[in-house]
């Protein structure tokens, strides 16, 4: 009788020893070492970055490129609409607030939702929400039906967080922090595209035909969904780990990577989460600060798209009275279309954008989480404050560039933190319920930016600048920091339920 051979194998990322037996002279296929088992955390870790990332990252960046041009439509359109219907400046902001509006009611829904029955199919409702409400915005013909249209594009936007959840839960956490700010460029590129479509588009076709073809890239969207499959961790977490096992064997084969060795772990199943798993003792003083810190960012945000146009035309920190009366001749007959030169400034506004993203990884990597946030953060309310002095418009249209890519840096980062920092089973409501008060800080944001700063500039200017420093405060002393932690399956709370 041959003696059984024995090979000892260092499985590395596992960072320990096993040892399998080549099969019996019999031709019988040797047994599995008993016990070895192993969590989704270790599954992803062990099959690493690959192909599947790349696809995951384009496809789920992509709702990014969709969202942002439904956004970004409200600020091309807003002359055109204006004019069409002789709309006062109160009733162009009311489009604005009431898309938040939306966005914010639904939020937390969909996020409550997509703990309860997935990320994935949340992802895809939301997006044929969006789209087909999108759709039909184009045959609005009177101010009220355009509001309350827009305002339901607005609730269906919401739920595309659900993608950038599905990147985060997908990605091995070494590269969370590498990869994730890249989903950025999405959304510039988003914008970008809006305004250039915008410029070739209103002046020939008319503003329907580009709400009409603002929806292209959400259709292509529900097409190629099908190519990424439902979290894991999500699987996991409501017992299925059967469909959780042929997700992550797909990844595995995609990627031309192995699982580690052994069965599975069967997590037990986690209770969904709600609004007090939110506020409970192991989370409250996270939650309340995330809270915050996202109205103070959307609020920072919003507030200097808006104020930028308001400074490079106006410029009302020096005082124009000859543009101050052009202004008002021109609000009395209702139409002020956008020239050339608005759609250059807004671009290069825009790629502002893209001055952080370089630099994101190595920053978010080297600080952490909570110390970059409060980096950015502060660097933000610094910057609102040197909009006070007077300069030339090349210095300003310079600061205007700076302190755009802070403020988009604040969301990077944010994001990040929010979506590593809750456990599956509350992920996508906490993300949600954040999402929520960012809203909240976007409709605020045009009554300061378009109100007060025309008649107050200097207290617009220092509002944005002391609720970013707060928000520096805030994100400096998080109790929670996520650089190299990994994603925590449910609840620890409900492991004893």
């Amino acid at each position: 009788m041959i003696s059984k051979k024995e090979a000892l194998v260092n499985y590395i990322h596992l960072e320990e020893s096993v040892t399998i037996s080549y099969p019996n002279d019999n031709g019988t296929a040797p047994k599995k070492a008993a016990g070895k088992k192993y969590t989704v955390e270790e599954a992803v870790e062990t099959i690493g970055f690959g192909r599947f990332h790349i696809l995951l990252l384009c496809i789920m960046g992509s709702t990014s490129v969709a969202e942002a041009m439904e956004i970004m439509l409200l600020a091309v359109i807003s002359p055109v609409i204006r004019c069409e219907w002789l709309l006062e400046e109160w009733q162009v902001a009311m489009v604005t607030t009431m898309v938040f509006l939306g966005f914010m009611a639904f939020s937390g829904v969909w996020g409550y939702l997509a703990d309860k029955h997935g990320r994935w199919k949340i992802l895809l409702i939301s997006t044929v929400w969006s789209t087909y409400y999108s759709g039909v915005t184009s045959f609005a013909h009177t101010y009220g039906w355009f509001v309350f249209l827009r305002s339901m594009v607005g609730s269906g936007v919401a739920g595309h967080s659900q993608g950038f959840i599905l990147m985060t839960e997908f990605m091995p956490s070494k590269y969370r922090g590498r990869i994730l700010p890249l989903g950025q460029i999405f959304w510039l590129t988003g914008s970008t595209i809006e305004i250039l479509l915008a410029y070739l588009i209103v002046p020939t076709l008319g503003w329907r035909w580009l709400v009409r073809i603002s929806t292209i890239p959400s259709i292509i969207l529900l097409l190629v969904f099908k190519c990424i499959p439902e979290s894991a961790r999500y699987s996991v977490s409501v017992g299925n780990t059967q469909s959780a096992k042929q997700t992550l064997n797909y990844i595995a084969k995609m990627n031309r990577s192995s699982l580690p060795q052994g069965t599975l772990i069967e997590t037990q199943t986690a209770k969904r989460g709600s609004i007090f798993d939110l506020v409970d003792s192991e989370y409250r003083r996270t939650t309340l600060q995330c809270w915050f810190i996202w109205l103070g960012t959307a609020f920072a945000y919003y507030g200097l798209v808006l104020t930028s146009s308001e400074l490079l035309e106006n410029n009302v920190v020096c005082g124009s009275p000859e543009n101050a009366n052009l202004y008002n001749s021109l609000e009395t007959c209702h139409c002020k279309m956008f020239e050339a030169a608005d759609y250059q400034t807004m671009v290069i506004s825009t790629l502002g954008e893209f001055l952080f993203v370089p630099f994101s990884p190595f920053v978010i990597e080297t600080l952490g989480r909570c110390r970059s946030l409060a980096l950015t953060m502060g660097a933000s309310g610094f910057f609102f404050l040197l909009l006070n002095i007077c300069t030339s418009r090349a210095l300003l249209t310079a600061l205007l560039f700076i302190l755009r890519a802070l403020v988009s840096a604040n969301f990077i980062i944010i994001y990040i933190y929010t979506a590593e920092v809750y456990p599956t089973n509350i992920r996508s409501f906490g993300l949600g319920s954040c999402s929520s008060m960012a809203r909240i800080g976007a409709m605020i944001a045009p009554f300061i930016a378009q109100v007060l700063l025309a008649t107050w500039p200097i207290i617009a200017l220092c509002l944005f600048s002391g609720v970013c420093l707060i928000c520096s405060v805030l994100a400096f002393t998080l109790p929670i920091e996520t650089k190299g932690r990994a994603m925590q399956e449910i609840k620890p709370s409900s492991d004893e339920q």
